[in-house]
């Protein structure tokens, strides 16, 4: 076989449902059995579960939160979204002000760009003294 060919396994519907009892019956973890039985995908196992309608085995993330933080999430999400907005709107201002000072500089044959961008710089200058 030439080594830049991927092998690929195929498993039998009987070894599949042996390995679901291993779990079930054995109470072992997804990890133990792969490891137990050499096999090598990460999702493998957890699509049989699925296949075969034992959804019960799969981990479940439960997620207990109290009223204050479930308030705190949402309060957080909504200011995320209104700072994106606002970065939008800015950057979008940004770009019309850099597009004007283009145009103004071909129109009069100046470097207004160059002229703006240095009393920006000497006004922060000013504000942090």
């Amino acid at each position: 076989m030439d080594t830049t060919q991927k092998r690929t396994i195929r498993y039998s519907e009987s070894f599949k449902l042996q390995i679901i009892r291993c779990i079930e019956e054995e109470g072992l973890s997804i990890s133990a059995v792969k490891q137990r039985y050499s096999i090598k995908g990460g999702q493998t196992i957890q699509s049989w579960i699925k296949k075969y309608g034992k959804n019960q085995l799969l981990n479940k993330i439960i997620k207990i939160q109290t009223m204050d933080e479930r308030d705190e999430l949402k309060r957080l999400q909504e200011e995320n979204k209104a700072l994106k907005i606002a970065y939008a709107e800015l950057s979008l201002e940004h770009k019309c002000s850099e597009k004007v000072i283009e145009l103004a500089d071909e129109m009069f044959g100046m470097d207004l760009k160059k002229k703006y961008e240095s009393e920006l710089l000497s006004n922060s200058r000013k504000k942090k003294k």
